[in-house]
């Protein structure tokens, strides 16, 4: 394939933006929409894009060699702005007579993030104002191991700045404001891998303090809950590599909080500079450098616009399997995401640590909290009939039960061993327990029985949305790391409707929580 620069155009939401990228980037021209007021209304976003699309295209190649490619943001995003970019690009491409390259603009953030680092096989934590998703690299796709299940961090901000009267964008003037403010409680919503900011933005908005009090409380609460997923995905994955990509990125209070977090994993950490943070022409242009060399080229008749297009559903021809694809995640015994397991005499003490990225009220509060929560749901799931180690002492921080000496269903997935795992799942929701961190690393295999583990963010609740999101966790995770979730998922299902009546509508929430996801 051809090599040289490539034009590339991006406009999926406020910024309109194209740049020439060839082995390093030659140009970038930028002219983003700024609302009179309120947040971005996609038809009056558009119609800008529209008005500034040929000048910034012109004002990019003036001078500079031809593109050999035109690359395009085809989704996901707004509609009618991806409209705009699209019909531009496929003109461009047909005047120069040059191939055509549609790129998903969740993987450019990330593939710009990997050229701006240098890293090789990294965890990706995606913070914009739709988009809130931790993503790595396995088997071919970008899998998103958690993301948010509402709304996306940028747009939780922009919410509450609105409230309080700030300007679009309202991250910046957040971020200044909360320099001078103290800790108030807040609400912190962590499922699993998956995270929610709407209670937050509420209660942001109904509380009664000073503003710096609020903006300061809202930035450590919902950095917090980011960086928590994301470490999660590194224990989780074993990688040992983490980019912060997307506009929220240039947040210095998030940055430092993901830079602690990796500093005490022995991860390696980058940001990008910020050209290449928010919404630019120039992820695009080298995605579709990158993507032309492999010859992922587009055909007119095929190059509509997706405004759903998630990551995941991309087929990455460009990337070979790196060796750290295949997963080693720490063992049981060892340091996962929020705890260290120290065994003695036949019993498993289970110690919350610390986290300095957290700010110490709320760490301590969450410590606490999940501590007593965790002890008294593991004793009702052993009543409900799910096989769970019994537990002789509880402290502040620390739980002491049986040693269990089992193996992770993640390293021994099977249909049978994921049936019974319904079958688990079922008795848990049956008895209107909610695990809330179903991932294949919480189900341990001994002597062929299951053991269901680690009830630290578990819960009690009758509604079908909490058991659907309970499963929808399971699921990701699937996703995520088996070539062969989809007969996996089907052997849950299997056992999970032996074991409760409103299995189907569970089952069918689920599904919708899955839909929700496809761009907030």
């Amino acid at each position: 394939m051809k090599t040289g620069p490539v034009l590339g155009i991006e406009g999926t939401a406020w910024n309109l933006s194209a740049a020439l990228f060839d082995d390093d980037l030659i140009k970038l021209v930028s002219k983003p929409y700024k609302p009179v007021q309120g947040g971005i209304h996609p038809r009056e976003a558009a119609q800008h894009h529209a008005s500034v699309i040929t000048s910034v295209i012109e004002e990019v190649l003036k001078g500079n060699p031809s593109p050999v490619a035109v690359a395009f943001s085809q989704g996901p995003g707004l509609g009618p702005c991806l409209r705009i970019v699209g019909t531009a690009a496929r003109a461009l491409a047909l005047s120069f007579g040059v191939p055509l390259i549609g790129v998903n603009h969740c993987v450019a953030h990330v593939e710009i993030g990997r050229f701006a680092s240098g890293f090789d096989d990294p965890v990706v934590l995606y913070a914009s104002g739709a988009n809130t998703q931790v993503l790595g690299y396995l088997q071919g796709r970008y899998r998103i191991f958690g993301e948010t299940l509402d709304i996306g961090i940028g747009n939780a901000i922009d919410k509450f700045a609105r409230s309080q009267g700030l300007p679009h964008p309202g991250g910046p003037e957040v971020e200044r404001i909360a320099k001078d403010g103290e800790y108030i409680p807040l609400p912190y919503t962590v499922k699993g891998m998956d995270l929610a900011f709407s209670g937050l933005v509420s209660a942001a908005k109904e509380a009664a303090a000073p503003l710096e009090d609020v903006c300061y409380s809202f930035q450590e609460t919902a950095f917090a809950m980011c960086t928590e997923v994301t470490e999660r995905a590194l224990s989780q994955t074993g990688k040992d590599e983490l980019i912060l990509v997307g506009g929220v990125g240039m947040n210095k209070r998030l940055q430092d909080m993901l830079a602690c977090m990796c500093q005490d994993r022995d991860a390696a950490f980058s940001v990008p500079i910020p050209q290449y943070l928010g919404d630019n022409g120039a992820m695009i242009a080298y995605t579709g450098r990158v993507m032309l060399e492999a010859g992922s080229v587009l055909p007119v008749e095929a190059s509509r616009v997706n405004p759903s297009y998630r990551a995941d559903q991309v087929d990455v021809t460009w990337r070979k399997e790196p060796v750290t694809s295949v997963m080693h995640p720490e063992s049981y015994g060892a340091r996962g995401a929020e705890a260290i397991i120290r065994f003695e005499n036949r019993r498993a003490f289970k110690i919350r640590v610390s986290k300095r990225y957290r700010h110490p009220e709320l760490d301590r509060r969450l410590i606490a909290e999940r501590t007593r929560a965790e002890a008294r749901l593991i004793a009702e799931a052993r009543k409900a009939g799910v096989r769970t180690p019994v537990i002789s002492e509880i402290t502040t921080d620390t739980i002491v039960m049986d040693q269990v000496n089992g193996v992770k269903l993640k390293e021994c997935l099977s249909p049978e061993l994921l049936e019974e795992a319904g079958r688990m799942v079922g008795n848990l929701h049956a008895a209107q327990i909610v695990h809330g961190d179903l991932t294949t690393c919480n189900f341990l295999v001994q002597d062929g029985k299951m053991w269901l583990i680690d009830f630290g963010l578990s819960g009690t609740s009758a509604e079908i949305e909490h058991r659907g999101v309970d499963i929808h966790v399971l699921f990701q995770v699937l996703e995520s790391t088996s070539k062969d979730a989809d007969t996996l998922k089907e052997a849950f299902i299997r056992g999970y409707r032996e074991k409760i009546a409103v299995a189907d509508e569970v089952l069918e929430r689920e599904h919708e929580i899955e839909l929700r996801g496809r761009y907030l």
